[in-house]
């Protein structure tokens, strides 16, 4: 093919050959990613991934990688799963598509809808579909401030949340999120969202145990709210872990604390379990394992193992009652909202979740696995501190160790060490993320014990290529 800005062609690859440069050529003309420095990524080229096997990927190259994101934190399932596949082609023979207004539904939403409400909480019998976690929580910013108008008090209309948490890019979802750099591009936060600080015990908590941590930073939030002044504050929202800012785990004190303070000024909690449910913590859904129990949760990526968009919004029985009873129209939605494909491919991964009984095994099995050989990486040099919760764990990396926590020496911002970290991760076959200079993962749940211990030993592979290097450079001193 031609176009106004090349004149690359792109020529059909035999089986398992692909041209690379030619795709990452169209790559760098047309495609614009999320997140990304276009001009930094023309110059080395995108990284072209062609196929998945279990915790697996091969890229255009032919070279193996390990996948320690789970895709982006949401193929719970593994790679390659053919009844899912199999499953959504039935589904679009039959009704690839109708939609959820004027009165009508379909029968994967139904059944999806119906089986969610089981798996939930009991507080929740009723869904709301979207077609990601950013408009989920989009959706529960209208569905927060419609409910308070239902209930006489339209005054109350801000929501408080984290600095450091993720809650999608979407105006609303990234003004729920508290990541400065976003907020930065775009006139953000929109009014009425503010932001307490983080439950980070290793960045805050000097001087105290972990328990005493976890209840100085809950009432972070009853200040934040006699700040603002408690008649007008609609919710707290919060990831039971926050996922994209670090997995930032709090303590065990944090969260029923969170639920108390929330009692007390009749505010609404929600659940921002997007990457945190359907079994990423060793539980359905992370609000279980914390104590909390909240009014909304939002969810996406898990819920189809990211074979295709899906999110939605669990309703708590407080929300839904009124606005069922009280409420008429709700003038929210979307044109995909419980679209029967998306939901087919939900139905089968929950499936696949319950007969391999994989969160039982995040739980009982590879949770507890990898956090003995994850935290075991502290005795590396180069790590001060790191922790696990399920499937999900993070560590720092330090120029200095410390007795604790508090005492380890970071490494200069501008060194960004974090992305030397991972550039030999990518390098030598395993995908870990960086967020500053905290290295996180969050493998498909499929994973094995010994895959699992592959996966440890090539992280502390590239730790010791990173020790080499930033020695090298002289950062260590």
């Amino acid at each position: 093919m031609e176009t106004n800005s090349t004149a690359v062609t792109l020529r059909a690859p035999a089986q398992d050959s692909f041209d690379t440069q030619t795709l990452q050529q169209l790559d760098a003309a047309h495609y614009l990613h999320p997140f990304t420095d276009h001009g930094a990524l023309r110059e080395r080229g995108a990284r072209v991934i062609v196929r998945g096997d279990g915790i697996y990927l091969w890229d255009s190259e032919g070279k193996k990688i390990i996948d320690g994101m789970a895709g982006l934190w949401c193929v719970n399932a593994g790679y390659g799963r053919a009844s899912i596949a199999d499953a959504v082609h039935a589904q679009m023979l039959a009704l690839p598509f109708y939609n959820s207004f004027f009165n009508t539904t379909n029968v994967p939403a139904v059944k999806l809808a119906a089986l969610l409400a089981d798996l939930a909480p009991p507080q929740f019998e009723h869904v709301f579909f979207t077609n990601s976690g950013s408009e989920a929580n989009d959706t529960i910013v209208r569905m927060v401030r419609r409910y308070w108008h239902l209930m006489g008090q339209p005054e109350r209309q801000v929501i408080i949340s984290r600095r450091n948490a993720y809650h999608g890019s979407t105006m609303a979802g990234a003004s729920l999120g508290g990541m400065a750099a976003m907020h930065a591009q775009g006139g953000l936060p929109i009014p009425g969202i503010v932001h307490i600080d983080q439950p980070n015990y290793a960045e805050n908590g000097r001087g105290m145990s972990e328990a005493e941590f976890g209840l100085e930073a809950a009432g972070w939030l009853e200040a934040k709210i006699l700040d603002a002044g408690p008649d007008k504050v609609a919710a707290f929202i919060g990831e039971p872990v926050q996922g994209a800012g670090g997995v930032i785990i709090p303590p065990s004190t944090y969260w029923p604390e969170v639920q108390r303070i929330c009692d007390k000024y009749d505010i609404l909690l929600v659940s921002d379990e997007v990457i945190c449910g359907f079994g990423r913590l060793g539980a359905w859904f992370g609000c279980e394992l914390m104590g909390a129990q909240p009014d909304l949760i939002a969810f996406a990526k898990g819920v189809t193992s990211g074979y295709v968009p899906l999110g939605g919004v669990l309703v708590g029985s407080r929300v839904a009652h009124t606005l069922i009873e009280k409420g008429g129209d709700f003038n929210h939605g979307f044109t995909y909202s419980g679209h029967p494909v998306a939901c087919t491919a939900a139905l089968e991964n929950i499936r696949i979740l319950i007969e391999e009984r994989l969160v039982e095994r995040v739980a009982l099995e590879t949770g507890p696995h990898l956090k003995a050989r994850f935290t075991s990486l502290v005795a590396h040099p180069l790590v001060g501190h790191a922790e696990t919760c399920g499937l999900a764990a993070g560590l720092n990396l330090v120029r200095r160790k410390g007795e604790t926590v508090h005492d380890c020496v970071a490494f200069a911002p501008m060194h960004a060490v974090g992305m030397l970290c991972r550039q030999h991760m990518f390098d030598n076959g395993v995908i870990m993320r960086a967020v500053g200079d905290r290295m996180i993962v969050a493998p498909p749940l499929s994973i094995t014990v010994a895959q699992i211990d592959e996966m440890v030993d090539r992280i502390r592979y590239c730790l010791d290529l990173t020790l080499e290097e930033v020695r090298e450079r002289g950062w260590m001193a």
